[in-house]
């Protein structure tokens, strides 16, 4: 039983449960095995840290679902699911963790017989981040009789149309990275330790805004300067900001496990004119890209007009530019569903969310301006009002 305020209402779980059911049985499936945490908190509410140890949400055609887990973390899983079943949490012996001798998976094994899915079609989601080959092993060797099918991915897809309270949550996140960016444009200077700014990004986003709180985000900040900023995946050091260099800092609002990221790219001292140039092609092409982001279109209308536009002012790009985002984990904080990119035909709804990331990565640095959005009835929303441009500090 919960004993604080639920982030969602049980009718809305149910709702969620629903919609997934529905895609089991369009493939045949008696059960899923849910392993990460981002879909286990979507059909369930739990949530916690917990997620370097084997764990997952067990759902089949009728009840509840069942959370299983280390035994210690049953007790968050009795303070977060919405389930109030006396059977809807188990928990596994702690001599099961990080063991060579025995397998968490084969306490899983035993849950499932216990459900009378020994010899079930039950899907598992084989390629995400927290669910292993021994796993998979152990529970095929387990169970025999079972019929394991790949349904990475599955849940994921459920989520893609968000409901109100999701966006409003967003919504807050958004609120929060904003502020973020605002600290960064007013107090980074030229000599100050990066450690230092990253500092400061962290206790503002956690702090919040307009009183809501923040939470951790699922990635941590990416604040490359320089040539560093060439790559578009390094963190931080302790290296001062310095005179005549870009840094782009890509971070995000979160707020009940709900991400917003946003990029933009600050430039210290007089601005060469290839990152000028570099920026009024990369704002055209998101005007472009932007003016695509609307319900019956396609994801790779976005791309494809984004990227004709940057092609026409010079520059290339030749990874996506988008993604879906909403609720999630550590070490992501994309939904690994649609990608703005070429040949992705997912057709856009209402209630879709994207992380618009029309990044460039140039011989001396980086250009990262970046916008979340919302696909609505009638187009878009940006989920953010941080202004538009590449900022400069002289």
């Amino acid at each position: 039983m919960t004993t604080f305020e639920k982030n969602f209402t049980t009718e809305e779980y149910q709702r969620r449960i629903d919609k997934t059911r529905a895609a089991m049985s369009a493939k045949g499936l008696d059960a899923i095995f849910v392993s990460d945490p981002s879909n286990m908190s979507w059909l369930t509410g739990y949530d916690g840290w917990s997620f370097y140890v084997f764990q997952g949400v067990v759902l089949t055609q009728e009840g509840e679902p069942v959370w299983w887990g280390r035994a210690m973390d049953a007790l968050g899983a009795q303070r977060t699911v919405f389930m109030e079943g006396d059977d809807a949490i188990r928990g596994y012996d702690d001599t099961y963790v990080q063991n060579p001798e025995k397998h968490p998976m084969e306490d899983a094994a035993r849950l499932l017989s216990a459900l009378g899915l020994e010899a079930a079609n039950i899907g598992v989601e084989m390629d995400n981040y927290y669910f292993s080959a021994t796993a998979h092993d152990c529970l095929k060797n387990r169970l025999p009789k079972a019929n394991l099918k790949d349904v990475t991915g599955l849940v994921n897809w459920q989520r893609a149309v968000k409901s109100e309270r999701e966006i409003e949550y967003m919504q807050r996140a958004a609120r929060i990275v904003e502020a973020m960016h605002d600290q960064i444009l007013d107090i980074a200077e030229p000599g100050m330790r990066k450690n230092d700014l990253i500092a400061e990004i962290y206790a503002t986003g956690i702090r919040g805004a307009l009183g809501f709180w923040g939470d951790y985000p699922a990635i941590v900040p990416m604040a490359p300067s320089g040539l560093d900023a060439t790559a578009p995946h390094l963190t931080w050091d302790d290296r001062p900001l310095e005179d005549g260099e870009a840094t782009f800092f890509e971070i995000a609002g979160a707020h009940r496990r709900y991400q917003c990221p946003q990029s933009r790219t600050l430039f210290l001292g007089d601005v060469p004119q290839k990152y000028r140039d570099a920026e009024a092609a990369v704002l055209d092409a998101i005007e472009a890209g932007l003016e695509q982001a609307r319900p019956g279109n396609q994801a790779q209308d976005i791309a494809n007009a984004f990227n004709a536009t940057l092609n026409k002012a010079g520059f290339e790009k030749d990874s996506r530019c988008g993604y879906a985002i909403g609720i999630s984990y550590p070490p992501d904080w994309g939904e690994r569903t649609i990608s703005f990119r070429r040949g992705d035909t997912t057709v856009l709804e209402p209630g879709m969310t994207f992380h618009f990331m029309p990044a460039l990565w140039l011989d001396d640095g980086g250009l990262e301006i970046t916008e979340p959005i919302l696909i609505t009835e009638d187009g878009h929303e940006c989920f953010c009002t941080t202004p538009r441009e590449l900022w400069v500090k002289t």
